[in-house]
């Protein structure tokens, strides 16, 4: 029949299947505990993502291993056993669902239009289906494989990096391999990752009479443009009015969503972006930087709390390249720094933003972080580094990648569109020897860590033939 062809067949079973793993909410929570003193170190949900899938690739001959519920990974054996592995390493971990969603985010939906819709359909559930079936018709096509083959499942790649950490100490590094989380034809590249927090102590507080903003919060996730904030004011019945029509005005003259509501003692503001994934702010509108565009058309009776408005809507604001931080670095296998505020939490004692920045292969965080002190300069704004991940490259001479782009050009016939450095930080970055290779195509919507994310069950299979005959030329020829 041909490995192809049994894809083929499984149309079917695959979207059944991908189904069955969008309807667990697999967004990470805190660690929970059984009765008898199991430890799920991601919450419920995400483990029982992990023993689905284990199970459905058992079913299907391989050997299914769970690594103390950190991850795990499925595995199919060369004959006559292999000395290392080739890995591909996927995700089971979703992000939250955010606002604005016009179908269940956890119910996997035909949209009537060609699409399949559910957190998760394509980061990373949909891919790592696709990886499975194409493993499924190359062994039940009685070919062996040369290398073990593993397809690991990490298990907090939306929110950390312990799921990797743990599984690479315990089993070791892949030959080689792909994480299915980037884009096709190829990603021979990833941004270094840099995490950092700006922090600002008030240290004068206003009176209960004066006008006060007595919180702000917007986003849930440093990697994500927050589609939602909220601020709190207190004031008097005069002041509130005023406020509410500048409100209006602000919304007439700019376009973007902010409405100004009394609650209470309190007057509430909220102001409403588009969701979109860090590494692509330009796919969304933060609402952090709308409202704080905003609150600097007020002025509070806090002069620190006024300053640090006006840093931020100076310095960042709805800029993404870092070009009023010090931080616009630029070249030519990357393009520009991205620079995407992802939480900011304000009261009235201290104010956090939470900054994701994706920097160009041939610089270092220390570039980066050089550039934002010098900015930060006798500010009181103190900066405080989360998480640094190195860049990673692959030249395009490297024998994985000329495989990988042939599977790609074999399906698609196209030719012109050429691999590419990512913003986004994928498991490439943890693993050795990996890179992420699809699932998005070059021609595609990017709707991951959106509202009504979605798949085209047309690239559903693409992809899947792809796999199969990216496995078979490097792992089984």
């Amino acid at each position: 029949m041909g490995y192809i062809q049994r894809l083929e067949s499984y149309k079917e079973d695959m979207l059944k299947t991908l189904g069955e793993t969008i309807a667990i909410p697999s967004v990470n929570s805190d660690p929970v505990r059984t009765p008898d003193g199991e430890v799920y170190p991601y919450g419920k949900a995400v483990q029982d993502a992990l023993v689905h899938m284990l199970k459905v690739g058992e079913e299907m001959g391989f050997e299914a291993y769970n690594d103390e519920n950190y991850a795990g990974h499925l595995e199919w054996k060369a004959e006559g056993g292999s000395d290392g592995y080739y890995g591909i390493v996927c995700h089971l971990d979703v992000m939250p669902e955010g606002s604005g969603w016009e179908r269940e985010p956890f119910v996997m939906t035909d949209g009537g239009d060609g699409y399949v819709y559910g957190r998760g359909v394509s980061d990373d559930k949909g891919p790592t289906v696709a990886c499975l079936y194409a493993l499924k018709a190359l062994k039940e096509e009685g070919i062996v494989p040369k290398h073990n083959i593993r397809m690991v499942f990490g298990l907090d790649e939306e929110s950390g990096d312990s799921s990797a950490l743990h599984y690479l100490e315990n089993l070791g590094h892949p030959i080689a391999g792909f994480t299915p989380d980037g884009d096709f034809p190829l990603v021979n590249g990833e941004m270094g990752i840099l995490v950092f927090e700006l922090h600002q102590k008030f240290k004068n507080k206003a009176g209960k009479d004066d006008l006060r903003l007595t919180r702000l919060e917007g986003g849930t996730r440093h990697n994500a443009v927050p589609a939602f904030a909220k601020a709190v004011i207190a004031g008097s019945k005069a002041e509130y009015d005023l406020i509410t029509d500048r409100a209006r005005l602000y919304t007439e003259e700019t376009g973007y969503r902010l409405t100004a509501k009394k609650q209470g003692t309190s007057l509430v503001i909220e102001s409403e972006g588009v969701a979109a994934h860090g590494a692509h702010p330009w796919l969304g509108l933060n609402a952090v930087s709308i409202l704080m565009d905003f609150l600097g058309r007020i002025g509070f009776a806090s002069e620190e709390l006024n300053d640090f408005i006006a840093f931020y809507n100076e310095h960042i604001g709805f800029r993404l390249a870092g070009e009023e931080m010090g931080c616009r670095f630029e070249d030519k296998a990357s393009g520009p720094l991205i620079f995407n505020v992802g939480i900011a939490n304000i009261n009235e004692d201290l104010a956090t933003v939470s900054v994701n920045i994706r920097y160009p292969v041939s610089y270092t965080a220390e570039n980066v972080l050089e550039g934002i002190e010098e900015t930060l300069g006798q500010n009181r704004i103190g900066i405080v580094t989360r998480m640094i991940q190195e860049p990673i490259y692959f030249p395009l001479d490297d024998p994985y990648v000329i495989r990988m782009i042939d599977a790609y050009q074999k399906e698609t016939g196209d030719t012109s569109s050429r691999p590419s450095v990512s913003g986004g930080g994928s498991y490439a970055k943890f693993f050795d020897n990996i890179m992420a290779f699809g699932a998005l195509f070059p021609e595609e919507e990017n709707t991951m860590h959106q509202a009504d994310e979605k798949l085209s069950k047309e690239s559903f299979m693409r992809m899947a033939r792809i796999y199969a005959d990216a496995i078979y030329s490097i792992c089984c020829e």
